[in-house]
């Protein structure tokens, strides 16, 4: 009987290890950056009048990228509709800073299109978060930003508080 129970807590342990021990084989490396793509003219402008207007801390014209009816989801914020709420939005948000925006990926058909980036600020080494821009446009004409969302690489306590060893 005591040969069976220790065989049940073994296979019992082996059940909930292996998973455990699955999910570590896919977290990526710490440090992982992933490369650049280059866009094509027209939506690298997105991102550099993004860019331009957020330095400048201009919120209507970081507000006229996005479509009328366009979205700004950020962390730890409601979602934002409409040019007058996204500029609301972004009056709040302070000077601007050197953002740096960079893209890891994208696709466009002939009237809608995404983004996917990295972006941080001045000369820090590394990304500080990531975003998806979604764009639509009328045929040949400039491309807008449907939806903007974005958040951080780490939790601000993450990134702010030094490691202390735990009391005990």
């Amino acid at each position: 009987m005591r040969h069976s129970i220790l065989a049940f807590v073994a296979v019992g342990l082996m059940l909930v290890a292996g998973p455990l021990a699955a999910q570590d084989a896919f977290k990526p490396a710490a440090g992982t950056e992933l490369p650049d793509v280059a866009l094509p003219p027209q939506l690298d402008r997105v991102l550099r009048d993004y860019e331009r207007a957020w330095r400048a801390g201009d919120a209507a014209a970081l507000a006229s990228l996005f479509a009328e009816d366009g979205f700004v989801l950020q962390g730890n914020r409601p979602p934002v509709r409409g040019r007058p709420a996204i500029q609301a939005a972004y009056e709040g948000q302070g000077e601007g800073g050197p953002l740096r925006l960079r893209a890891l990926a994208f696709s466009t058909t002939d009237t809608v299109g995404y983004i996917i980036g990295a972006y941080g600020y001045g000369s820090t080494p590394g990304d500080t978060g990531k975003f998806t821009l979604t764009l639509r446009r009328a045929p040949g004409e400039p491309w807008l930003i449907f939806s903007d969302m974005d958040n951080l690489n780490a939790s601000p306590r993450q990134r702010n508080v030094p490691d202390t060893p735990s009391p005990e």
